[in-house]
């Protein structure tokens, strides 16, 4: 395992730096090495949970996953605390640039950005949820994890009150601490097809991209070089930090999408080898708070390993 360093753009290390590519694999049915008594997904979630209610403002939502520095927030009614939605990084990259709630900026505010921001966070959140219920179990919450694409699932009671978000981190910290992927190494499940873009980007093309293509993270490359990666975290964030305001002058988003993607790309960079064993780098994954590695081989960027990618390597897919 090497770690890249070059001109570090921000003073703090963020937990989700590397791209991540959504894949098809083929169709998902499965049987797993995981355990599946009842409520071990609550214990492996964990029981914090951060809710926001439907009426809360797009920057008041950004600023409270930044601060609490979670990718997804499950949105819920305040009188009965009753799940009716949830909001993620995506949906913030989606708002940003590139995807049908850009809209809303473009169309909807004629491109006032400082006015779109404090639109409802309804205008933008995910209202049809997949979850799980408390009294189900790990491979319940995988299997849909997996058919789904998604990356989290909030888990309810049987009244449809949140509980808990069990997460992909969630599992490859199980991964991290219980030998399940003995033998397996990342070559056997890497995603070799990464798409890039270059530091001269704007964060529109980053954001564009992202949508376009279907990923969470892009990696930087100049000359043939890794020397950074953005995330939609580091969109988030963008916003969350309060970053966008020091951009806009006249108040049109142009002002804040126009920017080199430089300016949010993180280049403190973990590393891995396609030779790396599986459980090394979930433990790495576990250890740094961090969604994916990009693997190197003899210094070029040859596949990225994230944590979808793990839960993946714990199940055993059938024809």
């Amino acid at each position: 395992m090497i770690k890249i360093r070059r001109n570090v753009n921000r003073n703090e290390r963020h937990d989700d730096r590397f791209v991540k590519r959504s894949m098809d694999r083929g169709p998902v049915e499965f049987k797993t090495r995981l355990p599946d008594q009842k409520s071990e997904i609550v214990r492996i979630a964990g029981k914090d949970v951060v809710t926001i209610p439907r009426t809360i403002t797009i920057i008041g939502a950004a600023k409270t996953m930044t601060n609490y520095g979670f990718r997804r927030l499950p949105v819920t009614n305040p009188g009965n605390s009753k799940l009716e939605g949830i909001l993620t990084s995506m949906d913030i990259v989606r708002f940003m640039g590139g995807g049908e709630s850009f809209k809303l900026i473009k169309n909807g505010h004629y491109g006032n950005f400082l006015s779109a921001i404090n639109e409802s966070v309804s205008e933008i959140m995910v209202n049809e949820v997949i979850s799980v219920s408390e009294k189900g179990n790990l491979k319940e919450a995988v299997k849909k994890m997996m058919e789904s694409g998604i990356g989290g699932i909030p888990i309810v009671d049987s009244e449809g009150r949140v509980k808990g978000i069990i997460t992909e981190r969630d599992i490859v910290s199980l991964i991290s601490k219980v030998d399940i992927v003995t033998g397996m190494k990342v070559k056997d499940i890497m995603s070799e097809n990464v798409i890039t873009i270059s530091p001269d980007s704007s964060i529109i093309d980053l954001t564009t991209t992202m949508v376009d293509e279907g990923f969470r993270r892009v990696p930087i490359i100049e000359d043939g070089i890794l020397v950074g990666i953005v995330t939609a975290t580091d969109v988030l964030r963008y916003l969350g930090n309060g970053g966008v305001f020091e951009k806009l002058v006249t108040g049109d988003i142009k002002e804040v999408l126009e920017v080199p993607v430089t300016e949010i790309m993180v280049s403190d960079i973990e590393t891995g080898n396609s030779n790396d064993a599986l459980t090394d780098i979930a433990k790495t994954m576990s250890q740094e708070n961090i969604g994916s590695i990009p693997i190197l081989d003899n210094s070029s960027l040859k596949g990225i390993v994230t944590e979808h990618d793990l839960v993946r390597s714990i199940i055993e897919v059938q024809e």
